[in-house]
């Protein structure tokens, strides 16, 4: 009996290599970055389906699982907006920020930003404070002439605006702010 057993043992364990594949099995890959994306999606038709609170859990979901890149900059922006839709401005003036500092070269940023300040009644202390800081960031001009033209003066934001757009014409900003300088003048006329 013993040799029974001994013999199918064997006879088992030479057609084993027979059953087993000779590739690996398949592993799931677990992407942070497209996991982020997949989030912000479903926040955006949250926001469509007027659904706001989970909107805002997915914007954050996607800001945490993949922060500090150019995309982030996207879901503070749609976080923020979602902010001032609800009537929290105070809260989207933190993404709005976190939006520029992600990435300063999209003019919608700014536009947003200059709306939660209006909406906070903080145009006149940030005209201040933009006035004051001068020439150091160039980009400082995109937001000085914003609040110009959220203030009212809107020959001043095209003037600022223009000296920004001829001094860096190279810049991917750029055409947002002619066609926006074009849209105040358009205004005007």
């Amino acid at each position: 009996m013993k040799k029974f057993w001994v013999l199918l043992f064997v006879l088992i364990s030479s057609f084993l290599p027979v059953f087993a594949s000779g590739r690996t099995s398949v592993t799931y890959v677990i992407d942070p970055e497209k996991n982020a994306y997949d989030h912000n999606n479903k926040g955006v038709i949250y926001v469509e389906e007027k659904c706001y609170y989970a909107a805002i859990q997915e914007f954050k979901m996607a800001i945490s699982l993949n922060p500090k890149t150019q995309a982030t900059a996207v879901y503070f922006n749609n976080l923020g907006k979602v902010y001032m839709i609800i009537g929290y401005p105070q809260l989207a003036l933190d993404c709005f920020k976190n939006a520029l500092t992600q990435y300063n070269l999209n003019f919608e940023y700014y536009q947003n930003l200059v709306k939660c300040y209006k909406q906070l009644n903080q145009i006149p202390a940030q005209l201040r404070i933009y006035r004051a800081k001068g020439d150091a960031n160039p980009l400082d001009k995109v937001m000085l002439g914003l609040l110009y033209e959220y203030s009212g003066d809107t020959k001043k934001a095209i003037i600022t605006l223009d000296e920004f757009a001829m001094s860096e014409p190279d810049l991917i900003i750029t055409p947002a702010v002619k066609y926006h300088i074009q849209e105040l003048v358009d205004s005007i006329l």
